[in-house]
């Protein structure tokens, strides 16, 4: 992020009050019996201290061995709780969500800070806002021009924005400074990819295109090789390409991101066809010139579907994936886990009915939720958990215990 108002470690010089912070504002201690109480469970805990197993007679519970909140989580919650204590007496806003799980930022909101939502074009309004305030800036990020406009306000602002999203940034920022055009795999209208895209912009002619799946990046291969049709393929990107944008001339040479938390597999896969329209259009000895592509994968987002491949060379009857359902990663997981067994996506434990025996949950791929009645089959069942980079332990721990006490047994005899 540009930070070229700003003195030395983010203090502004014409008042001594430190208006920027990005690596905490060293309150860890103090917040940390709160979040550990807050969001821990004593349940989670058990089972992954049992080597991430669990079996009540007939009932065999199989945790992911990694789910869950992620560093970059961690630290956006911890910097929300920090601020909240830092500055008791100022309003403080959050530019959005500060991570995709309705729980955590309906505490935060209990905490009285004030969240600001975009229109509908995705746009911010600051009006609001006074150098008196504090604002939080979400682990996803925001755009260079949201970030810009808040330096000038000269509000302090708080940054949580993921280590693993900045690196993104660096790649995007690379490319639109040698000209290439940076192909994203993401959704367009979620707030990482908003932010990373718009990186591009800080060089002149910086120019991208979002790619939703492995369809939308065929539409550009084929485009690149010279097989697509101009105006049915600019009604395609038309949300999803920057200003200007001429597939003629921006896919002649390009790079390839990622949004942070899309299917590890897929994004790879896209940039490894788009390599190959490459090669097929201008030949094996201009690929260098013309084609880059990196991992931006970040490392929690693979582990957690590492370990669900894992988990499924032997899957579970059921898999139960826990987290909101605007969140990408655990969209993604559950995706992932569909592809080998039965699959559940719910948002958190209220999703599971133990008087009627229903579960509720989001359809995969959609967004519709369904009501799955008599879920629990009788006799010996494996069911996998597995969370997403946004759930707690807490809400992790409270699905636990309904799906055991669906199962006719009393989670708290497992802790007396």
């Amino acid at each position: 992020m540009t930070k070229q108002a700003l003195g030395p470690a983010g203090r502004k010089a014409s008042t001594g009050e430190q208006r920027y912070f990005r690596r905490g504002l060293g309150l860890k201690k103090e917040i940390q019996p709160v979040i550990d109480f807050e969001y821990g469970s004593a349940i989670v805990t058990l089972i992954r201290e049992r080597d991430y197993e669990l079996r009540i007679d007939r009932l065999q519970l199989r945790f992911a061995r990694s789910s869950g909140f992620c560093y970059g989580v961690d630290r956006a919650v911890d910097y929300a709780y920090e601020t909240r204590r830092k500055f008791p007496d100022r309003r403080v806003f959050l530019v959005g969500e500060i991570i995709h799980n309705p729980h955590v930022n309906s505490r935060l909101q209990e905490m009285e800070i004030e969240f600001l939502y975009p229109s509908e074009a995705g746009e911010f309004d600051f009006s609001g806002v006074t150098p008196d305030d504090v604002v939080l800036i979400p682990a996803f990020g925001v755009t260079l021009d949201d970030f810009e406009a808040l330096r000038a306000l000269d509000c302090v602002l708080v940054d949580t924005t993921c280590g693993s999203v900045l690196n993104v940034w660096k790649r995007v920022e690379g490319y639109a400074r040698d000209g290439l055009t940076s192909v994203i795999h993401g959704k367009h209208w979620h707030e990482e990819t908003r932010a990373t895209s718009s990186q591009v912009l800080k060089y002149a002619g910086g120019k991208f295109l979002i790619v939703r799946d492995m369809a939308q990046a065929e539409e550009v291969c084929s485009y690149i090789r010279g097989e697509g049709e101009r105006a049915a393929f600019m009604e395609l990107f038309e949300p999803s390409m920057s200003e200007g944008f001429d597939p003629d001339r921006h896919l002649e040479r390009i790079g390839v991101a990622n949004q942070t938390t899309m299917l590890a597999s897929e994004s790879l896969d896209i940039a490894a066809r788009l390599g190959v329209a490459i090669q097929d259009r201008w030949g094996p000895e201009e690929v260098p010139e013309r084609f880059r592509s990196f991992d931006t994968i970040c490392s929690a987002t693979q582990k957690r579907q590492d370990a669900v491949k894992e988990m499924m060379r032997a899957p579970p009857d059921i898999m139960i994936v826990i987290g909101g359902y605007n969140s990408s990663n655990t969209n993604q997981l559950a995706h992932l886990c569909g592809l080998y067994t039965t699959t559940y996506h719910i948002e958190d434990a209220a999703c599971i009915d133990t008087v009627r025996g229903r579960i509720s949950h989001k359809k995969i791929g959609g967004d519709e939720i369904l009501i799955e009645k008599a879920w629990l089959p009788p006799g010996d069942v494996a069911i996998g958990i597995t969370a997403g980079a946004s759930t707690p332990n807490s809400k992790i721990g409270e699905a636990v215990e309904r799906i055991i006490r669906g199962a006719g047994y009393d989670p708290s005899d497992l802790l007396s």
